[in-house]
């Protein structure tokens, strides 16, 4: 196998000179403006004139913006891999995702033992790296709850806590000779990275060989493992050498190495700026034009859509894998990839699908779509991946993941343009310099698609409104596939519907919203003893409504447990930097019980939204009940019952008046524009969470709320009634209009 079908990527190989440091960071910097991919680094730690390898990465990802960066290769007996793990992680997560991990069994044991290293037999080093492998992977997945424990012969950890998570799945790589070395790279590795120099005649061939045997005998396919070069050369007007003459013949060794030795990433070894910048203007794009085209007339397929022998064993029943269109191949992810584990659940829930389609464009989830249409298995669609209701995944199904859509930008109109992808925490960052803010929950770590197309009852809610109600416009794809625009003035019904009932009529991957001017926002966090249950929320409710506007506050409820007293925990935002308007209505708050603690801060509301993993560990399948009331005092006693009942393990209520009673109940899908609180409970038994919310609650309730509810639809038509009231007769025609197949069956659907 030749050709393995990687993309191909182009770099340099630095030297980490210490005499003038300034000079490798701005060789990155060049690597990055010349169109290259990467920029890699020697690790030499013992090497007196050398900068540390580990420090200069991390100098050089600040001064960049694009490429990917590695040492090459980080030396491991003097990088310890439960520290390595770590700062991979932190690196990746502060450059965006642009960290990739070279790593070496270990050379030159003299100077290693100089610096007080024990020497290691090429044996030990081989076994060491081995385990070091597994230990960086391990810490790496914060999907497992369980501390690690492991009891290698080089490495011990005794409960180590996992996590950071990278932001990604960042690849490793091994520089790699002999075959036992080769067999690791073929099963635990991402990569193989070699220097051409160190190479005979006819090693390439043989090394790929090995790799591939080890790889297909372990499960794997040879194309999972890229192969990377370190090359060096200089560009002259005639031929002097391989690599050494004009950038034809560069561009024609280039070719062959990629389409006759399975090169997919070039890596050139020199620190002259002239021959860097023909590396990337001129050879890299010539090499991938012909290499692209060569790849076409053969009819090559990715190395993204080849899998090995166990990952097929873990495909699941009713999805045409091999009829997926090679775009969404490219990008898709099975339950027997590694990227697998970090993707298939949500916030809460955990969940087991059978294919995870990641599109990048529109277009490309109107394919998604249509491959959708034509499986059969259940659809679900996910932007953050919070999911309370967990209808962002599944068990066996599909599950459209528009986590590429996460740009946000502020338009000259004054709009802010946010995809469907983007969390509230990237929006409230990048309002805060101008002076803007949406409301949005009280999690940085939800996506905007699922908030601004059911609902959004948050933290600046009863300043601003819904999330919804400052939605003005949304690309949206259609069941069958269009991609339409829509607003007031294009496709005015389905704007309507989207503002309340998105999940029942299309994808939108992106929506138009009217900010509102705000500076520093007040945040306090109370704890109140709740032994009176009913009466503290009878007294913080009329504290809420006759607050202004200004004022928004959650309510999370405790339970008595264990000899503990039931405790009320209070999340407040005041819209204002009036700290006198502030101390006033907190106040206020904090004579609804015996107040317990309570710390206010003065701060933007990005920090009150903070950042989220998106790496999701699901939870079990957690039931959810929601219901609104105008008033809490009838309420209050029956949501105290349902709290002392032991079937709810967590409890809330939101405030959810002013602005969001500034509209009719008919001016969007969602219909509940009369009520102050969302309550809702969560449970780990439906059906007794049912019976008994449907006991205590009915009667007291009026409407209930999509994201935070579980209970069965189908089997329950007067929760469609309650979701969407009057409204209900409309969206049953817009669903006939948009979605007669009923292709968005997953999130509460309407018949």
């Amino acid at each position: 196998m030749p050709d393995y079908g990687h993309d191909l990527t182009f770099g340099t190989f630095l030297t980490p000179a210490a005499g003038d440091p300034q000079r490798p960071v701005a060789l990155a910097q060049l690597t990055e403006q010349v169109g290259l991919d990467l920029a890699t680094f020697q690790d030499h730690p013992y090497q007196p004139s050398f900068l540390d390898t580990w420090t200069l990465l991390t100098w050089a990802a600040a001064q960049t913006e694009r490429i990917t960066l590695a040492g090459n290769v980080l030396n491991l007996p003097l990088r310890p891999p439960a520290v390595l793990a770590k700062s991979l992680a932190s690196l990746d997560l502060l450059s965006g995702g642009r960290a990739a991990l070279g790593l070496g069994a270990g050379a030159f044991w003299d100077a290693i033992e100089a610096l007080g290293t024990p020497r290691r037999t090429p044996g030990e080093a081989v076994d060491a790296l081995t385990e070091a492998i597994e230990v960086i992977r391990e810490l790496w997945d914060t999907t497992s709850p369980r501390p690690l424990r492991t009891e290698g012969e080089h490495y011990r950890l005794t409960g180590a806590k996992r996590g950071p998570a990278p932001r990604a799945q960042v690849p490793i790589w091994l520089g790699a000779y002999k075959p036992r070395m080769l067999r690791l790279v073929a099963t635990a590795a991402d990569g193989w990275l070699p220097s051409l120099a160190y190479l005979k005649d006819g090693d390439l061939a043989r090394g790929n060989a090995t790799i591939d045997a080890a790889a297909e005998q372990a499960g794997r396919h040879p194309a999972e493992i890229r192969r990377l070069l370190n090359i060096n050369g200089t560009v002259s007007p005639s031929s002097q050498g391989y690599l050494n003459g004009p950038v034809e013949q560069w561009i024609e060794e280039l070719t062959a190495l990629a389409l006759a030795d399975g090169i997919g990433t070039f890596i050139l070894g020199s620190d002259d700026p002239e021959l860097i910048q023909t590396f990337g203007e001129q050879i890299a794009p010539a090499v991938r034009d012909a290499v692209g085209k060569e790849r076409a007339l053969r009819g090559t397929t990715p190395a993204s859509a080849q899998r090995g022998r166990a990952a097929l064993a873990k495909r699941r029943e009713g999805i045409d894998y091999d009829g997926l269109p090679a775009e969404l191949a490219a990008t898709a992810v099975e339950p027997g990839d590694r990227a697998y584990a970090g993707m298939q659940h949500n916030y809460l829930r955990s969940g087991s699908p059978g294919l995870i389609l990641l599109p990048r464009t529109a277009q490309e989830v109107a394919q998604g779509l249509s491959f959708a249409r034509e499986q059969e298995v259940p659809l679900g669609v996910r932007s953050g991946g919070h999911g309370i209701s967990g209808r962002s995944t599944n068990d066996g199904g599909l599950v459209l993941d528009l986590r590429s859509f996460s740009s946000v930008e502020v338009l000259e109109s004054g709009l802010v343009r946010a995809g469907a992808g983007a969390t509230w925490a990237q929006v409230a960052e990048t309002l805060t310099p101008h002076g803007l803010a949406i409301s949005s929950g009280d999690y940085g770590g939800v996506g905007v698609g699922g908030l601004a197309t059911t609902g959004g009852v948050g933290l600046l809610g009863r300043a601003f409104g819904l999330t919804i109600d400052r939605v003005r416009a949304a690309e949206v794809v259609t069941a069958s596939g269009e991609i339409l625009h829509a607003s007031p003035e294009e496709n005015a019904d389905l704007f309507w519907g989207l503002r309340g009932a998105g999940g029942n009529l299309g994808v939108v991957t992106s929506v138009d919203i009217e900010p509102m001017p705000l500076g520093d926002v007040v945040f306090s966090q109370m704890s109140l003893d709740a032994t009176d249950t009913a009466g503290l929320l009878q007294r913080w409710g009329a504290a809420v409504e006759a607050a202004p506007r200004e004022l928004t506050s959650f309510l999370i409820l405790s339970p008595a447990r264990r000899g503990q007293p039931a405790m009320a925990q209070l999340m407040t935002v005041i819209a204002s930097s009036d700290t006198e308007l502030a101390v006033q209505q907190l106040e206020r708050l904090a004579d609804a019980g015996p107040l317990l603690g309570h710390q206010a801060y003065q701060l933007p509301y990005a920090q009150v939204v903070r950042v989220g993993d998106r790496n999701h560990s699901g939870g079990g399948s957690p039931a959810v009940r929601s219901t609104l009331v105008t008033h809490l005092h009838e309420a209050a006693e029956a949501f105290a019952r349902v709290a002392g009942s032991g079937v709810a393990y967590f409890l809330q209520i939101r405030a959810t008046g002013g602005a969001s009673h500034d509209l009719a109940p008919e001016e969007t899908a969602y219909p509940h524009r009369s009520q102050n609180f969302l309550l809702s409970a969560m449970g780990a038994n439906q059906q007794r969470l049912d019976e008994l919310w449907d006991s205590e609650m009915v009667g007291h309730g009026e409407g209930l709320y999509l994201s935070f509810d579980t209970a069965d639809v189908t089997a329950r038509p007067d929760l469609l009634e309650a979701a969407f009231g009057t409204n209900l007769p409309r969206l049953r025609e817009l669903k006939r209009r948009w979605d007669p197949e009923n292709v968005f069956s997953g999130n509460f659907p309407i018949s």
